[in-house]
């Protein structure tokens, strides 16, 4: 008479013990954590160490992206821009349409606020382009074409200037009290 075991009689007996240890390592910690004071000291330290190197991380993400957006403008710039009417809104068209497929993946956000950019550079009202960006264009890429246009600045975005009809010079009238 020869004894065999099931292969799911092994398979649950292996399951129990896993859950068993993990569940006393669980009690282990929580036990630990709540009576042992250098171990929730290490326990803050650790966090804080990892928030730190989080925050590090992101900082110099943000410095790397804008080192990009301006390398990506310079280079836009450098290539130049049509000057045809019908060239102008062929460009437009093109670069919009490329900016709407690649604003759909997280990757390319840099890519297509570019796209978006130079679609703006060619448009004859910059200002009324940029009110319809902020209706359809999602927020990440609308900042990056923000910075975009801040870094190039040439493109006149509104009443920003103090020119003529703006209230940028401030009022004649004079308050000597």
């Amino acid at each position: 008479m020869s004894l065999s075991v099931r292969p799911t009689t092994v398979a649950l007996a292996t399951l129990g013990a896993v859950t068993t240890g993990l569940l006393a390592y669980a009690a282990y910690f929580d036990h630990k954590r709540r009576t042992d004071p250098e171990f929730r000291k290490n326990l803050k330290r650790e966090s804080r160490r990892i928030a730190r190197v989080a925050k590090e991380e992101a900082e110099a993400q943000g410095a790397n992206q804008k080192r990009r957006i301006r390398q990506t403008v310079t280079e836009a710039q450098e290539e130049g821009f049509p000057t045809n009417v019908e060239e102008k809104e062929a460009y437009f068209m093109n670069e919009v349409g490329r900016g709407e497929v690649l604003c759909q993946n997280e990757k390319t956000h840099v890519e297509a606020a570019l796209c978006f950019f130079r679609a703006l550079k060619v448009y004859p009202q910059p200002g009324d382009l940029i009110s319809i960006y902020d209706k359809t264009v999602p927020k990440p890429v609308l900042d990056i074409v923000a910075e975009m246009v801040a870094f190039d600045g040439s493109i006149p975005v509104g009443g920003f200037g103090g020119g003529p009809g703006s209230d940028a010079g401030g009022s004649t009238a004079a308050v000597d009290d």
